[in-house]
């Protein structure tokens, strides 16, 4: 056993999400996450940017005796997850949340439609559409850009009028026609799953990305013998940039109140 914590980094706080889903399934795992609020969103910046400011973060994770280090962010995962491998001991897991759902979708929807919907540089980077035809290419995937839907989340629209009218906008794309699944590649986005499954019917699955990316890094640990067993365990939130706005976000987020300190890397 081993109750060092789990060093989980976003660029902001979508990335509640998944400590949320990781601490129901993990509940006895002590957790450092990490908020780049000060630098959002990551999907505007250069490759070479992102990866620095990622290794700043991993670096502070491990100041930090973090055991593991969870990349909860689409744009850092899809760019950094090489160098932070390679900035860790020797050993350390190291997860990202794209692999976890190319490997689902691999293995449940051979030779089926698969939408994919994402901020733009997730989407424009192809990196699911390119990951997906390598694991399976028989798999018909679709991808849109679905901009607003972070942005809308974040102020506080969804399960309502407007949140449906937008969503509505967005799948309404002839594309999404016939597709068994839909990815949310975005952290953001379990917030309105409910309302992106209502949308069609019920008939498409909404890919639960919190949960299978839990899953996987409770398999890891159990692997390595290092799952902790703590009886209390120790949740940590720190952002690079402290506002109200971040604070009010962060509860919605984690789904129940959070209480984030605010510290700034140097880089």
């Amino acid at each position: 056993m081993d109750n060092r914590p789990i060093g989980i980094f976003d660029s902001g706080i979508g990335g509640l999400t998944i400590a949320k889903e990781l601490h129901r399934v993990l509940p006895n795992e002590s957790m450092l996450y990490f908020g780049d609020t000060a630098h959002l969103p990551y999907g505007d910046k250069s490759p070479e940017t992102i990866i620095g400011y990622s290794i700043a973060i991993t670096d502070f994770l491990l100041k930090n005796n973090c055991k593991a280090i969870l990349i909860a962010c689409n744009s850092a995962s899809s760019t950094a997850y090489d160098d932070v491998l390679k900035r860790v001991p020797e050993g350390m897991p190291v997860f990202n949340v794209i692999d976890p759902l190319i490997s689902y979708i691999s293995k449940r929807f051979h030779a089926e439609k698969v939408g994919v919907i994402g901020t733009r540089a997730t989407i424009g980077s192809h990196v699911y559409l390119n990951r997906t035809r390598e694991a399976d290419p028989s798999i018909i995937l679709v991808e849109k850009s679905t901009a607003l839907l972070a942005a809308m989340i974040e102020e506080g629209f969804h399960d309502n009028d407007i949140s449906q009218a937008v969503i509505q906008a967005y799948l309404e794309d002839s594309r999404f026609e016939g597709i068994k699944a839909l990815v949310p590649a975005c952290t953001h986005y379990p917030l309105i799953a409910d309302e992106i499954s209502t949308y069609f019917k019920h008939q498409v699955e909404i890919v639960d990305a919190p949960n299978i990316i839990a899953e996987q890094v409770k398999t890891a640990l159990a692997e390595k013998n290092i799952l902790g067993n703590s009886s209390e365990a120790n949740l940590h939130f720190m952002v690079s940039d402290l506002t109200a706005s971040f604070q009010k976000s962060a509860a919605i987020f984690f789904g129940e109140k959070v209480s984030l300190e605010e510290k700034r890397l140097v880089q």
